[in-house]
């Protein structure tokens, strides 16, 4: 087990003391771990693959309830958001888990204790520690407390990646699917080096201006200034 202190701040931090110890080793214990201690006999992937399981009805459930007009796509795409491996590589660096993994020698010099992958893997494996020692409420009580309002995460990390996506969710409802339209205002620079301006309209008002190396990368910039007028003329009316 990594150093006692580490472990009591680490248990401090999630908002929870466990009841089996052991369920918590073997969520921290990477599989490199055995190569150095023979005594240890479990790693975290049988726990892995249940945390992701847990982790997946817990945002369902979640999303279900907070989003009662979206359809079952949207609701998908944002789970896949809150559960992919950037994000769960966020949330353990967030609870630095990093502090607590047991790794080999060799996985620790190669800077396993970072590895993206390795995070994700461990963060899984801890939902799915916090399950079998507790319940579900008590896991889907600290799991929910971890990526605090969903609606907030989302709405940083879907303008981010999705920027057309998310200005469209916000028309289609009121203005219909065709309101929205994007057009090239300007190109400038070579060949080989086109540097492009796109307006957002909708209907005939402008919302939105963004310049790219590309028509794609432009039109998204051309969004992300969309969505930023509408959120400060949504909060100016209120």
């Amino acid at each position: 087990m990594a150093n006692a202190d580490i472990i009591h701040d680490f248990q401090k931090r999630l908002g929870y003391e466990f009841r089996s110890p052991a369920l918590l080793q073997e969520a921290l214990t990477h599989g490199s771990y055995l190569q150095d201690d023979p005594t240890v006999v479990a790693h975290n992937q049988r726990l892995e693959f249940l945390g992701d399981s847990v982790l997946q009805f817990i945002l369902t459930d979640s999303l279900f309830r907070s989003y009662t007009t979206e359809r079952e796509g949207v609701l998908s795409r944002r789970r896949a958001i809150l559960s992919k491996g950037g994000f769960l590589t966020e949330m353990a660096r967030d609870l630095r888990l990093d502090e607590c993994l047991l790794l080999s020698k060799s996985e620790h010099d190669a800077g396993g204790r970072s590895r993206a992958s390795i995070l994700e893997d461990a963060f899984e494996a801890l939902v799915g520690a916090l399950y079998l020692d507790s319940d579900l409420a008590t896991v889907q009580r600290l799991v929910l407390s971890w990526y605090g309002p969903l609606e907030k995460r989302l709405t940083h990390t879907e303008d981010a990646e999705n920027p057309k996506g998310r200005l469209q969710e916000l028309i289609q409802p009121v203005h219909g699917n065709t309101a929205l339209r994007y057009e090239v205002t300007d190109t400038t620079g070579p060949k080989h080096a086109r540097e492009y301006a796109v307006a957002v309209f909708l209907h005939d008002r402008q919302l939105g201006v963004g310049n790219g190396p590309s028509k794609k990368v432009a039109e998204e910039a051309a969004a992300r200034v969309a969505l930023t007028v509408l959120e400060n003329e949504r909060a100016s009316a209120k």
